[in-house]
Order: C-alpha cells, then sequence, then structure tokens
C-alpha cells in the first residue's frame, strides 16, 4: 500500500527526520492560505498522487507570491498526471501540498528497501540526488552505495555514521544525518514498510539536514497490525479493479492483454499467464482467487474479470486441491447461467473430482471449451479469442 507524500513526511517527522513547514490543500484558496501561514517568500506547490517523477510532469511548482500559489494549485486540480510511472492514464489530482522552499546546498539520495535475494533490508544511497536519480543510477552505477542491515541487531549507529560519510555530508552536519537515517529506519522498521525513499535529502544552506520528498511503501500483509497506516489509504490512487479485488479477498494486478485469467494460486496464476505468452497471446490481469475456490469466489472473480473492457476471452484455471471440481464447475455454471458473457470462456479443471467438475460443464450447455492440460488451456483462449475477433472484424467491415 502506497502514501502520499506529506502523509510520508509527517510520519518520518515523528522519528526525528527533519523536513520543511507544509500544509495539505484541497482547494486553489486553502493552498494561498497555506503558503500565507507558512510564511517566507518562496513555496513549492506538490500534486500529491501516487507516482514519482512529478516534476518533469509538472506536477511541482514554486511560486514566489500567493498569487501564482492559487494559480498553479487551481491549474493541477481536477487534472490528470501523467508521468513514465503512471503510464497514458496519469492520476488524478485531488490534493496538493504547500511546502515552504529551503535554499540547498546539496542533494542526496537516501532509501530502505527490501533486498528479497540477500533477505537482508538494504539501505541504497547516493551523494547524487534528485529528479536525475534514475539516469544517474544507470549512467554511474558506482555512485550508489548499498549498505546491508542484520535482521538480528537492527540498524546500529556506525552503519548510519558510514552512509555519511559516504555521501560526503560535511563533519559538523554528520550528527544530524545520522538521526535522519537512523529515524527512517526505524519508520520502516516499526511500521513494516516494504519501501522508504527520500529524494532529494537535502543539506541546506544553514547547515540543516532536510527531507525535501518522500515515498513509503508497506506491506499489505502486515495491514492488521497497523490501523493507523490503513486509514492512510486512498482508493482514488488506485487502480478501480485491483481496489475492488483487494476489498473482496482476491489478489489482482492488471496488465494490457485481451485474455482474462481466473486462477486459484499464485504460482499457478504467473504459470497460466505464461503459457498464454508462449501461445502467443497476452493476459489481461493476475488473478489469484486462492485455495479455496468456492462458487461466491468464482462469481466475484468474473465479475472483476468482465469489468475490464479490454478483455476478450476468458481462462478459467483451477486445480482442486483443498476443495472439489464439481462443486468449482457448479460455481461456473450458475455464474454463466445468472450472467452470460458474450466473450470465449476456456475451464481447465484439475485435482479433487476433475471428472465430476468436467461432467458437470458437460451437462450444463453452455457455451464453455474444455481443456485437461494448461496447455491445452492457454492454446485453446487464444484460437477462440482469435476466431471471436476476427469474427468482429468481419462483422464491422460488413
Amino acid at each position: 500500500m502506497n502514501i502520499h507524500e506529506y502523509q510520508a513526511k509527517t510520519m518520518l517527522s515523528n522519528f526525528g527526520v527533519s523536513i520543511p513547514r507544509g500544509g495539505l490543500a484541497y482547494s486553489p484558496e486553502q493552498a494561498a492560505y497555506r503558503a500565507r501561514d507558512i510564511g517566507g517568500k518562496l513555496w513549492a506547490v506538490k500534486a500529491q498522487v501516487h507516482t514519482g517523477g512529478r516534476g518533469k510532469a509538472g506536477g511541482v511548482k514554486i511560486c514566489e507570491n500567493e498569487d501564482e500559489v492559487l494559480a498553479a494549485a487551481d491549474a493541477m486540480f481536477g487534472k490528470r498526471l501523467i508521468t513514465d510511472q503512471t503510464g497514458p492514464d496519469g492520476k488524478m489530482i485531488y490534493r496538493v501540498y504547500v511546502e515552504g522552499c529551503v535554499e540547498i546546498e546539496r542533494e542526496f539520495y537516501l532509501a530502505f528497501v527490501l533486498d528479497r535475494a540477500a533477505e537482508r533490508v538494504t539501505v541504497v544511497s547516493s551523494a547524487a540526488g534528485g529528479m536525475e536519480i534514475e539516469e544517474i543510477a544507470a549512467d554511474q552505477p558506482d555512485s550508489i552505495v548499498r549498505t546491508f542491515i542484520e535482521p538480528a541487531v537492527g540498524m546500529r549507529d556506525f552503519q548510519a555514521r558510514e552512509i555519511a560519510f559516504n555521501l560526503g555530508i560535511p563533519a559538523p552536519q554528520i550528527s544530524k544525518a545520522v538521526e535522519a537515517i537512523l529515524g527512517s529506519y526505524r519508520a520502516f522498521r516499526n511500521f513494516d514498510a516494504s519501501m522508504v525513499e527520500i529524494n532529494p535529502l537535502a543539506l541546506t544552506r544553514d547547515g540543516d539536514i532536510v527531507a525535501l520528498d518522500a515515498k513509503m511503501t508497506f506491506d499489505s500483509n502486515a495491514l492488521f497490525r497497523h490501523a493507523e497506516i490503513s486509514e492512510l489509504r486512498d482508493k482514488s490512487q488506485e487502480d478501480a479493479r485491483e481496489s475492488q479485488a483487494a476489498d473482496r479477498g482476491l489478489s489482482y494486478v492488471g496488465l494490457d492483454g485481451r485474455i482474462g485469467c481466473i486462477v486459484n494460486g499464485a504460482g499457478l496464476a504467473m504459470a497460466t499467464m505464461d503459457m498464454i505468452e508462449l501461445s502467443d497471446g497476452k493476459p489481461a490481469n493476475f488473478l489469484d482467487i486462492g485455495g479455496g475456490a468456492t462458487p461466491e469466489r468464482v462469481a466475484k472473480a468474473f465479475k472483476l474479470v468482465r469489468s475490464d473492457d479490454n478483455v476478450e476471452a476468458i481462462l478459467v484455471n483451477i486445480f482442486a486441491g483443498i476443495n472439489r471440481c464439481d462443486w468449482v464447475a457448479e460455481g461456473i455454471v450458475q455464474t454463466l447461467q445468472n450472467d452470460p458473457v458474450d466473450v470465449p470462456v476456456v475451464v481447465r479443471l484439475a485435482g479433487n473430482n476433475v471428472d465430476g467438475g468436467r461432467q458437470v460443464l458437460e451437462q450444463s450447455g453452455l457455451p464453455i471449451i474444455h481443456a485437461e492440460t494448461l496447455s491445452e488451456a492457454a492454446q485453446r483462449v487464444v484460437e477462440a479469442w482469435t476466431n471471436s475477433k476476427q469474427s468482429d472484424d468481419k462483422a464491422r467491415a460488413s
């Protein structure tokens, strides 16, 4: 789960990380009021959307007076911010964060991430921070320093000092940098975050170490331990399909293909997507309905997949281990009878009572395409999709 910049900064500040003074605004007039309340002569108006690269896309504006703040906020509200990370659809702007600008001496990059290969929390730091960090990482990989944290003992003071020295922070500011680094780690650890990124972490001309931007991502499986984090969720920034699936206990990730997938088990879902690709098709989604593929969950999955207008064929791949194929088949038949679909449906069942499940499908009288193996199912759904597409093209041409 992602949160907004202002939320991440508030959390980090509670752990001793310095942040500029700022305020949230839901209207241009409120943004101007925030600037007046913050004081100073220069403000940054920042669109609050779940994406990076806002500055390049026009989501961050520097303003010299309240009129400019009002105009900048007015230009953002209700608009879609399109960055390299959002794709062509972009993210809608519903709120902005107004922040007092500071005089920057140097910028750094600091992030805490989970390195699954090393099975460690890894601190990624660079003396070159700012908007061009991606290009710097690609062109100057040696400038990126990685520090591994031993999970049994956590981050130690000497590691934070070593990072600060590697960044080239002047000696008088080392203690402040160490406080910011250790504070960021504690926030990461205490709230089961999967990422904390500060870009840039700035050394100001008055000698302070300040987080000018911040991102935090959390492990959704640990949110039951952190009700205060769950309350920060902003569904307006999420894919509507993924949000709907999460609320119904389904694991869903939208893709750009045309073949919808309904599968039980994450590994089987990945294998199904791979087989569709190998059969010259493109999956429209990753969808894991879980090991207990009940008729109710199957019905929810069909509704979710069909909510994507790009889906032109559906592949159902169920391995019944803790349930029964006939039970799952009854759920599929009941769903399609109550709410018929106008795209080809291919069903592959395997596991407990598979013969009974196939019998249920055959006796239903529905135009369901059957398959016995995964490779056969993938080939049949791609063929059905191709034939259906060709028929539609001919109909439109006539």
